[in-house]
């Protein structure tokens, strides 16, 4: 008999399923786990059949075979509605020959660049606070800045992705040193700028948030991990949604894991230019203890749906949750003005509006489904959503651990966000706007 290690019948199975799916038991019931805290949809004006089409939606997204654990948590007028999950966090991926652990909707998962609005909101708070200024130039805070090309980047650029910092060196997530301020310093001061500040839209993956974080630093004599906990976390009683995790809690966090297609070039020399790494090697490093354990402002931010869908709805509340207020109405209004409209942005390849630290939705096509031009969020590598929606008064956090850029899973996640809008009817008077 012929023996073959878990290794070799791993690599034969990828190489004759080139989606690198997962296999989705026909039966998912043994693998839903519902939150005890889901309210009654109808006391805040959603219905219970709309919220169960909302899940059944999730359910077929996930027999897409894209994500070995998904879930997801709505909130309407800060209530929670669906609070629920569905597969495995570890052990769950593709050919993966490992024991399994079931999601729940206690699960923590890394949520890659849903962390920069994160850091934008700490950005935001700090210029409520008159300890730095987002129209400023970045050389203002960081001496590093302040030469020819690097001179003209203001705070506002780097959280509008139009700092012309699109692309980082590889050395740049060094992960024996990128929790050193020093090291940093000198690395974010060496970006090439590819073009003139203010000018074009260019995501930035990972090199504003480093930036951000240094700036916070040189403002406050900390760092941002410590502040977000100090000034928002802590308020607001967060357990989790801070930068990272400890060591002990790193073994509840779900493992991520690379699914669909491969990505070709030219598309696949691109991702690897703008995140410093293929998107292969990215999800290795999101499992490092060592990433895992730092500060990565613009990648690692650890939280569950619950918490992040309610720090969503903090932001929606104007700065306010639970009757705790943590920064002002005034300074999420102007956080949320728009920056570009719908441009093509060269580092996605895609059209989309921005503004200072979120991705906005859209009237027609949008990333939060139809008719969510008022919609403010971020998505996270590939396929985490976090978002809310002031004029249906909802705010929606949707957490994977498969990490595909494109395939067969697409038309099932427009679905779901389309079934989302659809269950929420719009309010006349949103608590944003008042």
């Amino acid at each position: 008999m012929l023996l073959t290690s878990p290794a070799r019948i791993a690599q034969l199975h990828a190489a004759v399923d080139p989606l690198r799916r997962i296999k989705v038991p026909r039966d998912l019931e043994p693998l839903v786990s519902t939150s005890a805290g889901e309210q009654d949809p109808a006391a805040v004006g959603m219905s219970r059949e709309r919220v169960e089409g909302i899940w059944r939606g999730a359910l077929r997204l996930y027999r897409s075979g894209m994500y070995p654990a998904l879930g997801l948590c709505v909130r309407r007028h800060g209530e929670v509605v669906l609070d629920r999950s569905v597969g495995w966090a570890r052990g769950g991926g593709p050919s993966e020959n490992a024991v399994r652990v079931a999601a729940t909707p206690d699960t923590p998962y890394c949520v890659y660049s849903a962390s920069k609005a994160v850091t934008a909101t700490v950005v935001h708070l700090l210029h409520e606070r008159g300890l730095l200024d987002t129209d400023a130039p970045v050389a203002e805070y960081l001496p590093e800045f302040d030469r020819p090309h690097l001179d003209a980047i203001t705070i506002d650029h780097v959280l509008s992705h139009r700092a012309g910092l699109p692309f980082v060196p590889r050395t740049l997530m060094d992960l024996d040193q990128f929790t050193e301020s020093a090291y940093l310093r000198s690395a974010v001061s060496g970006l090439r700028v590819r073009s003139v500040p203010g000018a074009v839209q260019s995501y930035h993956a990972v090199s504003g948030g480093f930036v951000l974080g240094e700036i916070v630093r040189e403002v406050t004599g900390t760092d941002i991990g410590t502040v977000l906990r100090r000034e928002i976390l802590d308020p607001l009683h967060f357990r989790w949604t801070g930068y990272g995790a400890s060591l002990a809690d790193q073994a509840l966090v779900a493992h991520d894991y690379a699914t669909g297609p491969r990505l070709l070039p030219p598309a696949s020399l691109l991702l690897t230019r703008v995140l410093g790494m293929s998107l292969e090697e990215l999800v290795k490093v999101g499992r490092d203890p060592r990433f895992l354990g730092g500060v990565v402002p613009a990648g690692n931010v650890v939280t569950t749906a619950n918490e992040l869908s309610r720090f969503m709805d903090m932001l929606r509340q104007g700065g306010t949750l639970d009757g705790v207020s943590v920064m002002r109405k005034e300074t999420v209004r102007r956080a949320l003005e728009q920056r570009s409209y719908h441009e093509f942005d060269r580092s996605l390849g895609l059209p989309i509006r921005f503004s200072a630290g979120y991705m906005l939705g859209a009237k027609v096509l949008g990333l939060y489904g139809p008719d969510t031009d008022q919609a403010f969020g971020h998505l996270g590598f590939t396929n985490v959503m976090a978002w809310a929606d002031p004029r249906r008064e909802i705010s929606v956090a949707l957490m994977t651990n498969g990490n595909p850029v494109i395939g067969p899973h697409l038309p099932a996640l427009w679905n779901l966000t389309r079934l989302i809008g659809a269950a929420a009817p719009k309010v006349d008077d949103p608590m944003l706007y008042r």
